[in-house]
């Protein structure tokens, strides 16, 4: 650091503790939460602070989310028509994301074919 810069430093946190600026600080009082981030390589850990404190979002997490909103909107159909559209955008999502992830295929999301099979296949009422 520059030399005396310290110094000016000091005293300008030193007058603001005077004035009461840090007073009513959200968390004040409370233990500070470290994130456990042990499971990111060291090089990432800085990159994804800063995305998460930019509210960005991985591309895998975002169609995560995705994923179960669609799941959701599935869940609630009755149309048979729409909810073959949606269980085609639904498989296409899970598709996307078991190529996005680049990992070994035993531990891709199964695409959802087997409930419009069933249904197909189940008697009429």
């Amino acid at each position: 650091m520059i030399p005396g810069f310290e110094k000016i430093v000091e005293e300008r946190i030193k007058a603001a503790q005077r004035k009461g600026v840090f007073n009513n600080l959200r968390g004040a009082g409370q233990p500070l939460i470290f994130e456990d981030d042990r499971h990111i390589p060291e090089d990432l850990r800085l990159a994804y602070k800063i995305l998460k404190n930019a509210d960005c979002l991985p591309p895998e997490i975002e169609l995560k989310k995705q994923i179960a909103k669609t799941e959701d909107l599935l869940a609630g159909m009755q149309d048979t028509q729409q909810r073959y559209r949606v269980m085609k955008k639904l498989n296409y999502l899970i598709m996307k994301y078991n190529a996005l992830r680049n990992s070994d295929a035993r531990f891709d999301i199964p695409q959802r074919y087997m409930g419009a099979l069933t249904d197909k296949l189940a008697p009429e009422k």
